[in-house]
């Protein structure tokens, strides 16, 4: 008997439904993932994973990031990550490549961003992968202009590097070099380096607008259609 072309449909799509259904995400990262600074509860990640809640039921979330961690250091989180077997993953990292050195290697970044894509990749070919650049501008760091000047350049050359690695590996990626809310103090917290809260809310809306669009992941956004 062949079946009703209706109920062939209905199946399908309540396939790719549950296709795109999450059920944990983990970030993976330095400070600016962890939260440095913010009430607990209010960095971007809580708040992009707040998000996928309303759309994927049971989601669960780890934020295994760490303050100061370097892209070497985000690489030992890997293990941790791949035990609890994700299916959507944050990775930022490579500010603290630039500023914790007088002379950054843009290239040895690269290969462990490289790394830290591959191994998730491989041990998960559906999971989904997301990314960003550093802020380019840090007026509120108070550095003085030749710093500046070295770490901009620094973070220039990282942010190149990211570009290309993702691309690579066909992992979408928020472009946060140039923003214009690097120019509002109001998005840095006292410090003049790590995002308020408003900061966070910002960057949380521009992860979830990118889970959304590049991922096909449905995700509420805070402050925006769906």
């Amino acid at each position: 008997m062949t079946d009703d072309p209706y109920a062939i449909i209905a199946r399908t799509i309540d396939r790719a439904h549950h296709a795109r259904q999450l059920s944990l995400y983990v970030a993976l990262g330095d400070s600016f993932t962890a939260g440095t600074g913010c009430p607990p509860g209010e960095a971007w990640p809580e708040r992009v994973a707040n998000g996928l809640r309303s759309r994927n039921v049971g989601l669960s979330f780890r934020n295994l990031a760490v303050e100061g961690a370097t892209s070497a250091q985000v690489l030992e989180q890997l293990p941790e990550a791949l035990e609890l077997e994700p299916d959507l993953v944050s990775v930022v990292c490579g500010a603290n490549d630039v500023l914790t050195t007088t002379r950054p290697d843009p290239a040895a970044y690269a290969r462990r961003l490289g790394a830290l894509f591959g191994r998730l990749q491989r041990a998960n070919p559906a999971v989904r992968l997301v990314t960003a650049t550093s802020p380019e501008r840090w007026d509120f760091l108070g550095l003085g202009p030749r710093t500046a000047a070295r770490v901009e350049r620094g973070i220039r050359r990282v942010n190149r590097a990211t570009r290309v690695v993702a691309e690579a590996y066909e992992v979408p990626y928020l472009e946060v070099a140039g923003h214009p809310g690097l120019c509002e103090p109001e998005n840095f917290s006292s410090d003049g380096l790590h995002p308020s809260p408003l900061g966070h809310r910002r960057a949380a809306r521009g992860f979830a607008e990118l889970v959304r669009d590049r991922c096909d992941i449905p995700i509420a956004i805070e402050g925006g259609t769906p």
